[in-house]
């Protein structure tokens, strides 16, 4: 009978466990590691990756092109406990079909600001019709960000005055009318309303007809006013729908414009706040056999390219959402670094022509 065969170690198998290369290590890169390829002190590295001036700049790259070559990345943690600080950016976004690419352009634009800091960012989605406090709350209880940039804001934001009281840094895409004041970056839009409204009177229309934001957002008062102002100078006749509105579905907007136009005295102009409610729009009018650019005119915002190209009859005003986003970035890195709210307000005019077009 023949001797049983000693079975093979598998961890004993060079072809499956290689030996690690030279200089590496399967554990993970520590400030040890990179102080022992670098030969420096491990206080030297803490300093470099921190880009402490006080470290020389020739230094300083070298540590950090030994941290990225062998994949290193600082214990969260650690840092925290440290510092106090998070290194992270909250961004409490309302989604909404409305605009297109709303979250993805202001998300590119805030990271592009962001880039050559150490700020990492986390997105918490609010998909209440309310201001989301609880949020709020709930990143302030357990000091999860180090600044918090919000959108969609009210006249008298709740999120805004938990944060005017709890010092946290933050920027609002959009105004608020409290006293006190705080970084925001806005869009005209007044002067959006009231140059699609002259622009449509230009055209010789006599009725117009606009779609407003909810009534609750602090934009809604600042489209009517530029919509208000320019039917009022030029005494033409209007109409505000109030069975819809911006964040109102594109299925419930185009029945709406469908059966608005089987109905007397139908408005010969539209201004639509985003591009959905736009395509809504054109799409109820034709189906009850009228023609943009005929029957009717219409002016849009546009925060892509989408509209222009699918309906190039369209008059569009641009929105560059993304440019907002990165001046938001700049203002919250502000904020962090101590300058005054009041300082960092930016309120952006309408595009007239969409940049590279």
């Amino acid at each position: 009978m023949r001797p049983k065969r000693k079975p093979e170690r598998v961890r004993d198998n060079p072809e499956i466990h290689p030996p690690a290369a030279a200089g590496r290590t399967s554990a993970k890169p520590t400030l040890r590691t990179i102080a022992a390829i670098t030969g420096l002190a491990v206080t030297t590295v803490s300093r470099a990756l921190s880009d402490a001036p006080q470290i020389s700049a020739g230094t300083r790259k070298r540590v950090q092109e030994v941290a990225a070559e062998i994949g290193y990345l600082p214990d969260r943690a650690a840092q925290r406990l440290k510092t106090g600080r998070t290194n992270v950016i909250s961004v409490l976004l309302d989604p909404h079909e409305e605009i297109l690419g709303f979250a993805t352009s202001l998300m590119h634009g805030l990271a592009r600001a962001l880039q050559p800091t150490p700020y990492h960012i986390i997105v918490t989605p609010n998909f209440l019709d309310g201001a989301n406090v609880d949020a709020v709350n709930y990143i302030l209880r357990n000091r999860m960000a180090d600044g918090l940039i919000l959108s969609r804001t009210e006249p008298f934001d709740p999120r805004v005055r938990l944060l005017l009281e709890s010092g946290l840094p933050f920027v609002t895409h959009g105004r608020t009318e409290f006293s006190t004041p705080h970084p925001y970056v806005d869009y005209d839009n007044f002067a959006f309303a009231f140059e699609a409204g002259r622009r449509l009177i230009a055209k010789g229309r006599r009725k117009l007809m606009i779609l407003l934001p909810p009534r609750r957002l602090t934009f809604f008062q600042h489209m009517l006013y530029g919509f208000m102002t320019a039917v009022r100078e030029s005494g033409a006749g209007y109409e505000i729908p109030d069975e819809i509105d911006l964040d109102s579905p594109v299925d419930r907007i185009h029945d709406f414009m469908r059966r608005r136009a089987a109905l007397p005295d139908l408005p010969d102009g539209f201004i639509c706040p985003g591009e959905v409610s736009a395509l809504a729009t054109i799409t109820g009018m034709s189906d009850h056999g009228l023609t943009l650019g005929c029957e009717y005119d219409m002016v849009a915002k546009q925060t892509s390219r989408l509209l222009g190209h699918i309906q190039p009859k369209v008059d569009v005003i641009y929105e560059d959402l993304s440019a907002a986003g990165e001046q938001m970035g700049k203002f919250l890195l502000g904020r962090i670094g101590g300058a005054q709210g009041d300082s960092l307000q930016d309120l952006q005019p309408p595009q007239f022509s969409i940049p590279g077009a």
